[in-house]
């Protein structure tokens, strides 16, 4: 099957984009989290979204859900780890498998903190950002996994089955670091320090620390959102983001952005009607395919 729009991310850009697109009667496939958005399940109180005044961001993510239920819209879990433009349709890989599109609307967000020294450098070259989907590439090698989120456990887990040593390098708060080492196979060694250097000659052979180095075969980086250039090959971007006009284009035809991915100010209001507009530009440019 091959969707009229794909929509990437789960939080309100990209759910904005799928009310919008079911209004319009397309057909679409959301692809992001069951918890909608991490980061706004974390915001205590948001005093700025029209018509909810400090609400908090677990309720307001609750709304969201409501929603969605109501216009019968559901969440593919999956991660796309990349997206290409084919001629007349995109392909959205997501490990072995590939989905269709006409369009395809990004709403991935912003990853705030800068990224580990080596790691762009040495991208496909040993570094990636799917652990489950090039695991086949490492049976019988030493791997480490570098987690900012929850799911990052269960990519380190399923490597553990097939690497030769697996380490689970936790980024986030103390609680967290502790908490992780009692929910992972008992083989996966949990370093709880920061990397500072993915290393290597012309593929990766090591991961720095401040006193210490591991050497492995392969570095994932596993984050709650991908580098757009990463994501999709040959987009424009401007510093950490997508280049966009007003109407949400990206540089590639057919392409979409919207949110926290396309620039400040980062705010859930913004990413929202942005959202409307990516779905709505979208929806523009598939009637004037049906037309031609």
């Amino acid at each position: 099957m091959r969707y009229d729009i794909a929509i990437i991310g789960s939080g309100p850009a990209g759910l904005s984009a799928a009310i919008n697109a079911k209004i319009r009667n397309k057909s679409i496939i959301l692809l992001g989290n069951e918890n909608l958005s991490n980061k706004l399940i974390k915001a205590p109180m948001i005093d700025n979204y029209l018509g909810f005044y400090e609400i908090s961001g677990e309720d307001l993510k609750d709304k969201f859900r409501d929603h969605l239920e109501q216009m019968d819209i559901n969440i593919t879990s999956k991660k796309i780890n990349n997206v290409y433009a084919m001629g007349d349709y995109f392909a959205l890989m997501s490990g072995d498998e590939m989905i269709e599109a006409t369009t395809v609307i990004l709403a991935t967000g912003v990853e705030y903190g800068k990224p580990i020294k080596g790691e762009e450098e040495f991208l496909g070259k040993g570094v990636g950002y799917c652990a489950t989907c090039d695991a086949p590439l490492y049976r019988d090698k030493k791997v480490a996994i570098i987690g900012y989120n929850e799911e990052a456990k269960e990519e380190a887990n399923f490597l553990s089955e097939i690497a030769s040593k697996t380490y689970f390098i936790p980024m986030y708060k103390k609680e967290g670091l502790m908490r992780s080492s009692n929910i992972l196979d008992n083989s996966i060694e949990v370093i709880n320090d920061r990397p500072i250097q993915i290393q290597g000659d012309n593929l990766v052979n090591k991961v720095a620390f401040k006193e210490k180095e591991i050497d492995v075969d392969g570095v994932f980086v596993i984050k709650d959102s991908t580098s757009p250039k990463a994501l999709v090959p040959g987009i424009e971007t401007e510093g950490a983001h997508i280049k966009v006009d007003n109407n949400m284009n990206t540089s590639i035809q057919g392409c979409f952005a919207a949110g926290d991915c396309v620039g400040k100010p980062y705010s859930y209001i913004k990413a929202a009607g942005q959202g409307q507009i990516a779905a709505l530009s979208a929806v523009s440019y598939l009637d004037k395919l049906k037309i031609k």
